[in-house]
């Protein structure tokens, strides 16, 4: 239940929301950062606005140390007794003479430390080439930290303006949200930065970061952009810049409003807990997310520079000049956000076809949205804790999904022109998400607000049944809730049905919106094949009646390769369900031998990566023959070698069906070649294929040695670029080895991998078959250890990886119930329940599976 404005609160949400009888209006903050002991001196000013009399302020304030605090006006100086409240993260300013209505200066004084949790104001540390130490202050306030580093109101809704001076070492480079004002040296070897005062703005939204850093030149973007980095690190800047200026011009445009800012940094950061965050002009970045080699990079891992760095640069707009008014709206945000780096980057490489590749982001989300666990993308919220848990799938990706199903139905040119009345009309202020359909109800006269509420307010999704009916003329189409557990629900949703059909002999379509449990639709002729959600845009499940299946599969080549992605991952779908038999699917994947689009093979390998998880050990050598019978054909045709005139999907996709022939496939011949070409590689870096690179490395990991573990470890420490860092780190979780995957589970907390790495390595170590009951065992042996150096955030996400543990659900039940994560309970709950499907479905599966495979 979110706060509307003039009702009265309930208990529960007044206990974590402050009294609005004092607001803030510009804060001056005064911060100076010692990286030598790990603390920091603060003051502020804060323009509040007294709207009842009262002789208290209320504020958060968390892990700081206030040592005075007083109230000016006039002449008048009141000072205040402080009482902190850790509990509930706020501090009390009590004063013994009452502040009258109207406004006030507010004068406090703070210290703190750089800690070392990647949030609030943090440190961090990296080593250069030279094996040198170096540390960096940076922030991270997203949602609820920016308490962690000054005194403040911490809620979206209280937005001001803030002026940042920073003071440090005049060796060192600061940078913040506005441009630098001025820049003076001081006594004692600093030197005081003035930063230009920012536009009204949530406070998560602040940043200061002060280290060793270097600049690019600015360059124009409709502003100055650049990218900010550590020293010997300018050569990979290239790539985010080039994407950087693009997007922010392509949102100003789509927008129709220009950047509200006055500059725009783009920072890689050496230790980030999450891939990026929107602080307005100051936007910090893990570095893989960043910086990159274009020359050397895979396809992929420049893919998700692009992806992360236009996400972000989309919230400048949607999430920083217009904001959510509580935490339940952060979908707002971060779906928009997701669809607008869709829209950016299929704009600047239509030749990555970037929504095809959606749809396998669309299907990871239905993967979570299946489970009775799941959650609305609108969701209540009242803890700082549920804040800092909203941040998954269903808010990113199932909310993108959601708004691309409604763009397409109303239309792109009216969709934009909502957003741009929305934008126009809540610049600088807060919304919920009925502002937002009130807008698109207003640009496309359709009831925008009844149809989407089904989806935001609702958990969920619908499976859509289709079936000949009227001897053959007319599709019986139907809706129930898709769940993977047998579960009964009477919701129902407004569908948008796309429709594609050959009918009476020629192609028919119809586009019908399904708002009850069943309705019939007359194609005008005996149907011989039928499509629904053509293009893959909606947001649904379909499973087939078996004439509609097979009317499909006789013809896979009228659909495109969006629609066969859908097929493949609707049918995988209801087989883990148990809507279907295995054998059903196997028989339709034999079918794709000739399939040439790298997203349907990826939800083809999908299925198979999963079987191998089920699978028992007299089982691999069938499933391996299995995956090198339906991918060896697409191996052949594509070769070793790339061709001339070969688009870079097409390469992207022979590195990903040489993967899986030789890790799932155990394909020795195979493993024998990625051998040779890795040396032929070394020998000569100019040759790699960058798109083939990572597919050896897996390759040689899978098949590996002592000798290969120890040489991947010495390319991982001395990495050039962070994409190869990250292949190398984690290609330490492929080996088979289960002493060398012991070596890896070490890494993990004796300081060898950044506390931003290491719970992911964790989550791959959990999912190799050979070492998963080894880091159950390690991770519960050391779940303290962990807890208390890993990021808050990257918990919940580490055990997602607990779906592979099969013959310990009862344990891994019971652990949890002991041992809650901080964040994300209800994530962890996810997680249980797609074990308990996992196992439900070898239950099914499991005793047939070699000769299920042999058919």
């Amino acid at each position: 239940m979110h706060d509307q404005e003039g009702a009265p609160q309930t208990p529960s949400v007044s206990e974590y929301r402050l009294p609005k009888n004092v607001t803030p209006n510009r804060y001056e903050l005064r911060l100076e950062p010692d990286l030598k002991s790990f603390t920091f001196v603060g003051s502020e000013t804060v323009e509040v606005t007294v709207n009842q009399p009262t002789r208290e302020i209320v504020l958060n304030s968390l892990e700081l140390e206030i040592n005075s605090a007083s109230a000016e006006r006039a002449g008048k100086l009141l000072s205040a007794a402080v009482e902190m409240e850790p509990a509930r993260e706020r501090a009390h300013l009590r004063f013994d003479d009452e502040l009258g209505v109207g406004a006030w200066a507010l004068k406090i004084v703070f210290r703190g430390v750089l800690n070392d949790k990647l949030h609030g104001f943090y440190r961090s540390e990296y080593t250069d080439s030279a094996g040198k130490s170096h540390t960096v202050a940076s922030t991270q306030f997203e949602s609820t930290d920016a308490r962690r580093a000054f005194p403040c109101w911490d809620e979206p809704e209280l937005k001001a303006s803030f002026s940042v001076t920073l003071i440090i070492d005049e060796k060192l480079a600061a940078v913040s949200n506005g441009g630098i004002k001025s820049e003076r040296k001081i006594s004692g070897g600093k030197k005081e930065v003035v930063f230009t005062e920012t536009i009204r703005m949530s406070t998560y939204l602040v940043a200061f970061i002060v280290g060793e850093f270097e600049a690019t030149a600015p360059v124009d973007a409709g502003t100055s952009l650049r990218i900010v980095h550590v020293p010997g690190k300018a050569e990979l800047t290239g790539w985010a810049r080039q994407i950087g200026v693009f997007s922010l011009k392509y949102f100003a445009d789509y927008y129709g409003i220009k950047y509200p800012g006055d500059k725009l940094d783009l920072i890689a950061i050496p230790d980030f807990a999450s891939g990026a965050m929107e602080n307005l002009g100051a936007i910090t970045f893990r570095e893989t997310a960043l910086l990159a080699d274009e020359k050397t990079a895979s396809r992929a891992e420049l893919e998700r520079v692009a992806d992360v760095v236009s996400h972000e640069n989309a919230h400048m707009w949607f999430g920083d000049l217009v904001t959510m008014r509580w935490w339940n709206g952060i979908w707002l945000n971060e779906a928009f956000a997701t669809f607008m780096e869709m829209l950016a980057v299929d704009a600047w490489k239509p030749e990555w076809k970037r929504w095809d590749s959606f749809s396998v982001s669309r299907a990871a989300a239905m993967a979570v949205d299946g489970l009775r666990s799941t959650r609305s993308i609108e969701f209540p919220v009242l803890s700082p804790e549920e804040c800092r848990a909203m941040f998954d799938i269903l808010t990113y990706e199932k909310g993108a999904a959601v708004l691309r199903m409604l763009e397409q139905y109303l239309s792109p040119e009216i969709f934009r022109d909502g957003i741009r009345r929305y934008l126009k009309k809540h610049q600088f202020a807060n919304t919920e998400t009925g502002d937002l359909w009130d807008a698109l109800e207003s640009a496309s006269a359709q009831p925008v607000r009844k149809m989407m509420d089904s989806w935001i307010f609702q958990p969920g999704f619908p499976i859509v049944e289709a079936a000949l009916a009227s001897g053959g003329s007319s599709l019986r189409i139907s809706q129930r809730r898709f769940y993977y557990l047998n579960e009964q629900s009477d919701q129902v949703w407004h569908v948008p049905v796309m429709i594609r059909a050959r009918a009476g002999g020629k192609e028919v379509a119809r586009k019908v919106l399904l708002t009850d449990r069943e309705t019939a639709i007359d194609l005008g002729g005996k149907i011989e094949w039928a499509l629904l959600n053509e293009g893959g845009h909606g947001f649904y499940r379909v499973h087939y009646a078996p004439e509609l299946l097979a009317g499909l599969t006789r013809n896979l080549a009228a659909l495109r390769p969006i629609e066969r992605f859908s097929l493949v991952s609707d049918t995988w779908a209801a087989t883990v369900a148990g809507l279907g038999p295995l054998a059903e699917f196997i028989r339709m994947a034999r079918l794709f031998t000739g399939e040439t689009d790298l997203n349907v093979w990826r939800a083809l390998l999908g299925a198979f990566n999963y079987l191998d998880m089920i699978a028992s050990d007299s089982d691999r050598p069938v499933l391996a023959a299995a995956v090198r019978e339906i991918a060896g054909p697409a191996a052949n045709r594509l070769g070793w070698e790339a061709r001339t005139g070969e688009s870079e999907l097409e390469r992207q996709l022979r590195g990903v069906i040489i993967a899986a022939l030789g890790t799932v496939g155990d394909d020795p011949e195979v493993q024998r070649r990625a051998a040779a070409t890795y040396a032929q590689f070394e020998d000569n870096p100019a040759r790699a294929d960058r798109d083939l690179a990572p597919a050896l490395v897996a390759i040689l990991a899978h098949a590996g040695d002592a000798k290969r573990y120890d040489e991947f470890l010495r390319k991982f420490k001395s990495a050039r670029t962070p994409q190869e860092e990250q292949r190398y780190l984690f290609s330490l979780t492929g080996f088979r080895d289960s002493a060398l995957l012991s070596k890896t589970m070490a890494m993990t907390l004796d300081g060898q991998v950044r506390t931003q790495n290491a719970p992911y390595l964790m989550h791959s170590l959990l999912l190799n078959t050979t070492s998963r009951y080894d880091a159950w065992d390690f991770l519960r042996r050391n779940w303290e250890e962990m807890a208390k150096k890993y990021p808050d955030n990257a918990l919940p996400r580490m055990c997602e990886a607990i779906v592979a543990l099969i013959d310990r659900e009862d344990e891994v039940k019971t652990f949890f119930t002991t041992h809650r994560v901080r964040l994300g309970a209800k994530i962890i709950d996810q997680h249980l329940e797609r074990l308990r499907v996992a196992v439900e479905f070898r239950a099914r599966e499991g005793a047939s599976l070699s000769s299920t495979l042999k058919r």
